[in-house]
Order: structure tokens, then C-alpha cells, then sequence
């Protein structure tokens, strides 16, 4: 938070090597974020799931809406990242860039927007673009059953387009 001078209200997500990993985690997602995390995971889709109460994680936050503990999560796309997650487990993550600036796309981005602030910087190779994931919610109250908290690489028409696949909406 004070690498990146980012507000104490913004959660993190979590980084993890593969869905199987959230049932060790006590993460759920909820109906129509499971179908869509087996569509759009790995990569740039950032589903929120539910964390049921023996989930120990720090970065949980409650809902203040629903009342829910919740916690964002992400496969990432990078064979580099999942080798680490495979040896380290799940990582609390953001992007590599001062809050609300561009998300730095090579090592050398992240040095130069964060510089002596982070101890280690892993050369993984760069992105492929500067633009964030897609983060979405499960809401039964809302179009399709979910709610996009951020448009990001996944644009929503076409998540909105993966939730009518086969003939329906996808469980809501």
C-alpha cells in the first residue's frame, strides 16, 4: 500500500496457481462466476468470490452491501507467475504501478514507477499490454446475474455474451 500510495479502502486480490486451489483457500465462487472463471481462466478475469468462516486469508474484506467476506482472485497467464504460485502458494497481488497510474508493462516500468519501495523485482518477461483485468461480481439483482466492477483486457460484451452461451444465462 505505501509502495504503490494506494487508498487503504482498495482491496487486493489474490494470485493463485489454479481454480482447484480456492477449496484449500475456503473460496467459493458463486453461480454464474464459476462458469465464466472455467471460460476466461487463466488470464485477465478477476472473479470475486465468497470466503466461507474458516478462511484465514488477510485480505478478505467484508461486503458492505451484502454482508459477505469476499475476496478477488486471479489465475494469472504467465508461465512464469504460476511456477512461482506453484512453489510459494497464493499471493496477495495488485499491479506494479502507483495507484490509479498505467499498470507498468516490463520490470523495467515497475523499477522506474515504484523504485526503491519494493525490495525484489522478478523479470518475468513483459505483458502483453498496459490494460487491467476484468473484475466481476456475482449479483442477483443485476443484468445477467453479475455486476462488472471494472472493464479491463475482457471487455463486457463479451462476458455478457459468455453468460448466454448455450442457449441461456448460465445458471441465474
Amino acid at each position: 500500500f505505501a509502495a504503490k500510495q494506494r487508498p487503504k479502502y482498495k482491496s487486493l486480490q489474490v494470485l493463485l496457481p489454479s481454480i482447484e486451489s480456492m477449496e484449500k483457500l475456503h473460496l467459493d465462487l458463486p453461480v454464474p462466476l464459476n462458469r465464466l472463471s472455467a471460460m476466461f481462466m487463466p488470464g485477465a478475469f478477476s472473479p470475486i468470490a465468497v470466503a466461507d468462516d474458516d478462511c484465514t486469508l488477510a485480505t478478505v474484506r467484508t461486503d458492505p452491501a451484502t454482508g459477505k467476506v469476499t475476496q478477488g482472485v486471479r489465475i494469472p497467464n504467465s508461465a512464469a507467475a504460476l511456477r512461482v504460485l506453484r512453489a510459494t502458494g497464493p499471493l496477495a497481488a495488485t499491479s506494479a504501478n502507483r495507484s490509479g497510474d498505467e499498470s507498468a508493462q516490463t520490470v523495467d516500468e515497475a523499477v522506474q514507477a515504484l523504485g526503491d519501495a519494493v525490495d525484489l523485482y522478478l523479470d518475468g518477461g513483459a505483458t502483453p499490454g498496459h490494460v487491467a483485468s476484468t473484475v466481476v461480481a456475482a449479483d442477483p439483482y443485476g443484468r445477467d446475474g453479475i455486476a462488472i466492477l471494472r472493464e479491463g483486457v475482457i471487455h463486457e460484451p463479451v462476458i455478457r455474451k459468455a453468460l448466454t452461451l448455450n442457449g441461456g444465462a448460465l445458471g441465474v
